[in-house]
């Protein structure tokens, strides 16, 4: 953290314009060990499924509670520290996904279960708005560059969640859930160390207020401004449908159409997760450079012809077009979340907390409307349907341009 040791030297207008890398990828770490612990969950399903003989819909309830836990309190929590930010909330955050960890491994039933998810989605309510808080601290007003090395770990720990649950709980069992919670320390103690730098801004920004600027200023009317944010809505909705299909049934979809077994799916999970992480680390800086609402619209819609062929390929293919959606799909949230806060400029928490809720949400929606659809149908019918759904990112051409095309 020796940045802040030159704070009292530098001209405060010059250490606002400082991309603090430090700290962005020590928050990026952070979101790593936090969603890590959190993709633990769905990677288990299989377990949980045989051992308490779960049918989809109730998978999909499990998903559903944690993601509503984790999206519901989001934008509230974001409102909140906008006006008053709390730093060591992050390490409070951890705290709660610990408990639901420990909880989890030592769970006798399915009420038991959601009750322990649903302290997992309390944690991750809290996280993601205050951390993308100092992601934009030290962006230095690279914005997209930022918020896409802190959503890389968030992806990162998505993929690597299920990897360690294949190596770890699926030859052992539920109970090993908890060796996870170490993880979850560590990150404690890293929160802490970030919460130090956090405060240090806070008074810095508070002391030099007339000076550091970094917002930008748009001439759209509120209501443009709200149809504008109701079309980024229903982008998320569309990816994080999609998204719910893969992360949540993508090694059902496995088992039931090739008959692999459960660690073999798991290792094609975590090769689209990884897919996710890369695609992710690509949006943000391609937004910042030629405009974000191209790469929004290529990120959506760009992916459609392949989520349309997938469920009609080979199991190698299969892999590989899985492989093509991730990195294309997910270089979108990244830009759509930096293009909302320029929308709505001075309320990062509040528009971190409401699209990291809204994502959430349509998640756990989606996880809980795709089992009940799986149980009624089949899984491979529920990815047919699916496959239409990136087609949605066609209202991308209503959003106006904030920034017009970068420049090279």
């Amino acid at each position: 953290m020796k940045e802040t040791a030159t704070t009292a030297t530098i001209d405060p207008k010059q250490l606002a314009q400082q991309t603090v890398f430090s700290i962005l990828f020590t928050i990026s770490f952070s979101h790593l060990i936090n969603d890590m612990l959190q993709a633990v969950i769905p990677a288990v399903y299989p377990i949980l499924k045989d051992k308490f003989s779960l049918n989809f819909t109730q998978i999909g309830l499990i998903t559903l509670t944690y993601q509503l836990t984790a999206s519901i309190l989001q934008p509230f929590i974001g409102f909140y520290t906008d006006k008053k930010p709390r730093p060591y909330s992050l390490a409070i955050a951890m705290a709660f996904t610990l408990v639901g960890l420990v909880a989890v491994s030592f769970a006798s039933s399915f009420i038991n279960i959601l009750l322990a998810v649903s302290l997992i989605g309390i944690g991750s309510s809290i996280f993601h708005p205050e951390a993308s808080r100092v992601a934009h601290l030290a962006s230095g007003g690279k914005k997209g560059l930022a918020q896409s090395i802190f959503q890389l770990g968030g992806n990162a720990g998505s993929a690597i969640g299920p990897l360690l649950a294949a190596i770890i709980v699926v030859p052992h069992g539920q109970f090993y859930i908890i060796w996870f919670s170490l993880v979850a320390i560590i990150g404690m103690v890293i929160l802490s160390r970030i919460a130090q730098w956090y405060q240090q801004q806070l008074a810095f920004k508070a002391k030099n207020k007339g000076v550091v600027t970094e917002e930008i200023k748009h001439t759209f009317t509120k209501k443009r401004v709200a149809f504008s944010m109701g079309i980024l809505l229903m982008l998320i909705f569309s990816k994080y449908f999609y998204m719910a299909s893969m992360t949540s049934y993508y090694t059902f979809y496995l088992i039931d159409k090739f008959h692999v077994s459960v660690q073999e799916s798991q290792i094609y999970l975590f090769a689209f997760l990884g897919a996710v992480a890369a695609g992710t680390l690509i949006g943000g800086p391609l937004g910042d450079r030629f405009g974000r609402k191209y790469i929004i619209w290529i990120s959506i819609l760009g992916a459609a012809p392949f989520t349309l062929l997938l469920p009609f390929v080979s199991l190698f293919w299969t892999g590989v077009l899985s492989v093509i959606i991730g990195v294309i799909i997910a270089s979108a949230f990244s830009a759509i979340l930096v293009y909302a806060t320029e929308l709505v400029p001075g309320k990062v928490g509040m528009i971190a907390g409401l699209f990291f809720g809204f994502a959430f949400g349509m998640g756990g929606v989606g996880s809980a409307f795709l089992g009940k659809l799986a149980d009624q149908t089949s899984i491979t019918y529920v990815f047919q349907i699916c496959a239409f759904l990136p087609l949605i990112g066609i209202i991308t051409g209503f959003l106006p341009n904030i920034e017009g095309k970068k420049k090279r």
